[in-house]
């Protein structure tokens, strides 16, 4: 039997290799993975940057609270109650709202019925919001919110706001926009330089009583770090839309509004803030003291009266206007099923029957006087 034989180079006794037939779309080339290499990355890079952002945002919180906790508890008999949980219950005084927002609440002092403190720290775990702070430099902020006593504040409306921060105050917040919208330069009151900062004032003697010295001496040491001081017994939060308007008059709240810039956020910069809270403290007890003259205090009660009136009669027209659309729709409804009656008629007596009714309603109504009887 004749066997087949292998197929060999002349000279030499291997066979050459032979490559299997490997389709087109199985073959070994990184570059038709480029998309999928770019998610993998981006997943990882997404992950990496929100277990750090999220760890340096606690540590700061942290970093924080244990740097004022002294201060703290030397003014309020209870730090991190609110009022939710038991006192016993309570283990960590500071709450994580979120990855970057913590607050705590304050309570148990004179002159006020607790202090909410706040730390709006940078999206540091949203690699977006990396993107964007690094586009658009942003700070980390501090916001203590103090609820004063019906009895601890007196009627009046003051803030002193960065430029910026003015401009929102004065146009998105209820009590600044009606009360005090308009802006007046701060640099006549010795706070800093032209155009920095600007006070909005129901009446101009607050402005001047509130920018004592001492204030004005903080101003200028921290003019970058205080962002907004804002003082208000008709405090409601921001204005409202016009579908959003309230059926009742908004009551408002007696507040203390403060908003700091922690623009070094490494311990030594955490603890040269200490001024600041005690700015705040400082700021509790002249509020608690400061009593409006008699006219300053005539024309605050004037204001709210109007601005009371003002919110009646808007309420009026726009319940006047709904039901003046309701009437207007059911008259349409009206016309339309006349209009659907084959029997020409019934439609004629139907129609007469709503213009009676029309001419009846348009009439002027005449008062009836009742006569006594002799």
């Amino acid at each position: 039997m004749n066997e087949k034989k292998p197929n060999v180079k002349s000279g030499k006794g291997v066979p050459p290799l032979q490559y299997a037939n490997i389709p087109l779309h199985l073959r070994s080339n990184w570059g038709n993975y480029y998309l999928e290499i770019l998610m993998i990355t981006g997943i990882i890079v997404y992950f990496l940057n929100f277990f750090s952002g999220k760890s340096k945002n606690q540590k700061i919180a942290s970093q924080w609270f244990n740097v004022h906790r002294e201060i703290l508890e030397s003014q309020f008999a209870l730090v991190g109650d609110d009022g939710a949980k038991n006192i016993e219950d309570i283990q960590e005084p500071i709450t994580k709202e979120s990855e970057n927002i913590f607050t705590f609440w304050c309570s148990g002092r004179i002159c006020c019925e607790g202090m909410l403190v706040e730390l709006k720290l940078l999206k540091r775990q949203d690699l977006v919001g990396v993107i964007a702070n690094a586009l658009k430099p942003a700070h980390d902020q501090l916001h203590i919110r103090v609820d004063m006593g019906q009895e601890d504040m007196d009627n009046f409306i003051f803030a002193i706001a960065s430029k910026k921060s003015s401009l929102r105050l004065s146009k998105d917040m209820y009590d600044i926009n009606t009360y005090c919208p308009e802006r007046r330069g701060a640099d006549k009151y010795g706070v800093a330089e032209a155009g920095s900062y600007f006070v909005m004032s129901e009446v101009a003697e607050v402005a001047s009583a509130m920018l004592d010295s001492k204030l004005v001496s903080v101003f200028k040491k921290y003019p970058d770090i205080i962002d907004t001081i804002h003082f208000s017994d008709q405090y409601t939060g921001p204005k409202p839309t016009e579908d959003q308007q309230p059926m009742e008059l908004p009551q408002g709240k007696k507040v203390l509004i403060f908003v700091f810039n922690l623009t070094n956020i490494t311990q030594t910069g955490i603890e040269d803030t200490l001024p600041l809270l005690q700015l705040v403290f400082y700021c509790i007890d002249k509020v608690k003291k400061y009593k409006l003259s008699r006219e300053a205090k005539v024309k605050a009660d004037k204001n709210r009266s109007k601005v009371a009136e003002n919110h009646w009669r808007s309420i009026h027209a726009a319940k006047a206007e709904k039901a003046a659309e309701e009437r207007e729709r059911k008259r349409r409804e009206v016309k339309e099923r006349i209009k659907e009656i084959e029997d020409p008629e019934k439609q004629r007596k139907m129609e007469e029957r709503e213009n009676r009714k029309d001419k009846k309603k348009n009439q002027p109504k005449m008062k009836q006087l009742k006569v006594k009887a002799m």
